[in-house]
This record gives structure tokens, sequence and C-alpha cells, in this order.
């Protein structure tokens, strides 16, 4: 999803139009590049010793998607040659006649289905504006209200209760978890659009094995919050520029029973948000300083993977990108190459940032923790500090509001 964002903020960063296609059995188009046998379908009069070899990809073969892939990809490449010596642009177009070309290219290769201009796409819906476009998954979200009957109660503005700290040993455990494990996977995939919820999602997304009744609750509390917030989605604001930037944080210890931090960090495409993560880290770290180090790695990873997607599609970073942290000590460390003994346990860590630094990757800035983005996706906040955020995230609660 981080790559279908990224598509829509250049197209509306650039006013290009976007476009929609359903391939019919797109897995079955793939060239295979390995001998791969089956056993015979029912009905074929063959010895039980014989086997058929496949020439295709099939569904359920592990190489289907890649093998559909590089079929696609390699059909896009030769309408690029070909069209070279008209427009040097590959795959996005400027002009509508460059996407009548390629759409005609690709309904040549494969059985393909126009549905025109990109409105709804699993779930997601978009909606244009003179000013940009707009992401928002609103039936998706009604949906899950209507599923756990909520339609009629009242909306909240928290999502969580500020300095409550839900430990496990805490009330008794679910009966039957598939309620909770099903309500938990759309607020999930809500995500996707409603990144407000992220941080409180990660916590309850911990307990899916064996939750307890305090879970559901807690669950039902995000639902009254996503209740309020329905027709909130993303904003892609077009003649923005693509400039890739970046803010990091962490909640250090902020697990109540494994005492992990949390991470949390955000990347920007100019003013179009289109990357971020809010997640317990692996491993207790012993200082404030050591867990926010270990989400500045994170981050950087992040960064240099979306720095290497952005020039597949023509966008090359000419810059460093600003990574945004709010802890002094972290930056020092990455910026200097003497590492000792509080530093050790990190050292590969370091030398990855460091690294990056040096190479023109990243770059450091400080940031007031008041002004720290990423904050959102790692704890539980008041409600005006919460808007606030929000605010800075490019999240708006319906088109009219753009």
């Amino acid at each position: 999803m981080t790559t279908v964002r990224t598509i829509i903020a250049i197209a509306a960063s650039q006013n290009w139009p976007l476009y929609q296609m359903d391939v019919k059995n797109a897995f079955l188009h793939g060239d295979l590049k390995e001998d791969i046998y089956i056993k015979p379908p029912p009905g074929l009069f063959l010895s039980p010793t014989s086997v058929c070899k496949l020439k295709w990809s099939l569904y359920g073969l592990k190489q289907a998607p890649r093998a559909w892939f590089d079929k696609f990809r390699s059909t896009l490449l030769q309408f690029s040659f070909e069209q070279s010596k008209y427009d040097s642009s590959l795959f996005l177009r400027k002009t509508s006649t460059g996407c009548v070309l390629l759409l005609q290219q690709l309904k040549d290769s494969f059985h393909m289905k126009d549905l025109g201009i990109l409105t709804y796409f699993l779930g997601l819906e978009v909606h244009y504006d003179s000013l940009g476009v707009f992401l928002n998954q609103h039936k998706y979200t009604q949906d899950l209200i209507a599923l756990v009957g909520l339609q009629e109660s009242s909306s909240i503005d928290t999502l969580l209760e500020l300095n409550v700290k839900y430990r496990r040993e805490e009330g008794d455990i679910l009966p039957d978890p598939t309620l909770f494990q099903k309500l938990v996977g759309i607020l999930n995939y809500l995500t996707i659009t409603q990144l407000d919820i992220s941080s409180a999602v990660q916590r309850v997304s911990q307990f899916m094995q064996a939750p307890y009744h305090l879970d559901l609750v807690v669950v039902r509390h995000i639902i009254r919050y996503v209740l309020g917030t329905s027709t909130r989605g993303l904003f892609f604001p077009s003649g923005s520029l693509i400039r890739l930037d970046a803010f990091s944080d962490s909640d250090w210890a902020g697990c109540p029973n494994t005492r992990r931090s949390v991470t949390g960090w955000c990347m920007f495409l100019g003013d179009s948000l289109i990357s971020w993560k809010s997640k317990k880290q692996a491993r207790v770290s012993k200082s404030s300083t050591e867990s926010e180090y270990r989400v500045m790695y994170a981050a950087c990873s992040e960064i240099v993977w979306l720095r290497g997607r952005l020039a597949e599609i023509g966008f090359p970073q000419s810059n460093p990108t600003p990574l945004h942290a709010d802890n002094t000590s972290a930056i020092q460390i990455a910026i200097n190459p003497v590492y000792h003994e509080r530093t050790k346990h990190i050292e590969v860590d370091c030398h990855y940032i460091g690294e990056a630094v040096d190479k023109g990757v990243i770059t450091l800035p400080h940031v007031s923790s008041n002004l720290q983005i990423a904050d959102v996706f790692t704890k539980s906040m008041t409600r005006q500090r919460h808007q606030f955020l929000v605010g800075k995230l490019m999240l708006l609660d319906s088109p009219a509001s753009i």
C-alpha cells in the first residue's frame, strides 16, 4: 500500500489522471523459468505415474506472482521503448494520449477490463478535487460499525484512556476469540488511510492469540472513535514537491508487559503522507537513546527503500532525505564515528545509519518534541495533542473540507 499511496501522491502532485484496469486471470499469463510438474487433474486418462509439465504459471504456485510481475513489467518496458522517440517518460504519462496508447497496448497483450478513472480500489475510495486527491475508506468503516452494532452509539474524541497501562493479568480470557480477532484484522486494514488509530491498533494486535475481555472493551472503544471519523482520510495535494521527508520517535519501555519500546515513524513525499509504522520493538532497550536509535535505524531502512522506488519510476532524490528526531544523544551517536562501551550492543545500527549519513542518503536534523509528528504513532495522548498531530498528517474529515 505504500507503493499505491506513492503513485497517488505523484499523480496528484503532477495533476496526472489515474486509470484502473482489471486483468482477467492475471497469474495465468506468467512465463515460468523453472521446470514444474504437477499431478494430472481428475478426468485425464493417464497412467498413475504420469505427470504434466506446466508451460505457464498457475494459481497456487509460489512463482506465480513474480512471473506475472515480470510479464507485466516487460510489456511496460516494451511500450516505453516503442514510444521513446515521441516521449521520454516511462510508465507515468503526462498526456491523455499517452494513457490511451498504454491502455491499448495492455489490452492487446492481456485480457483486460477497462474500469475507467480510479474511484474505488480494494476498499479505498478515491475522490478528486481541484486542489488534489482524497483517499478514504468510508464504506469500509460503515460496514465495521454495523458489524458491531454501534450505529446508534455516540462517538468519542480519544482513542485510549490517557496514562492507562493495559496489563495481561487483568480480567478473564475470552472463551471465543474469533470476534476479537476479526475486529482487529478489520481495524488493521483501516489504518491504510486512518493512520491516527495505528498506535491503538498496534496495542490490541499483540493479544490476538489469547485476548481478555478488557482487550475487547478497548477494541470497541477504538471503533467508537472511528464512528466519529468515518469520513476521515488522506489528502494528496496537487503541486506538491516530490521530495522525501521523514520523522522518527519512540516510546521508551512503553509496553507494560514486556517493557519493550514502541517504534513510530512516518514518511512524507512533499506534503503527502505515504508511509508510516507503529510497532513494538523486538528487544528491550536499556535507555531512551537506544530505543530512539533503533527507530532511526528502521526509518532509515524505509528511506533507502523509498528512494530506490522513486528512482525506479523516474523521480530520483538528488538531495539527502531529512530524518527528523528529537533525541540529541541518538543524533550525536549517528554522526560520531567513535563507538564506546555503552553503544557496542547497537553497533550494527550505528554503522548502518552512520554510513547512510556519510553517503548523503539522510541527514539528521533535530526537531522539538512538541513538533515531533511521529509521536502520534507511539502512545496515547490528550485530545488536544492528538488533534494537533493529526492536522500535521494531512488527515481530513471529508472531501468537502479540502
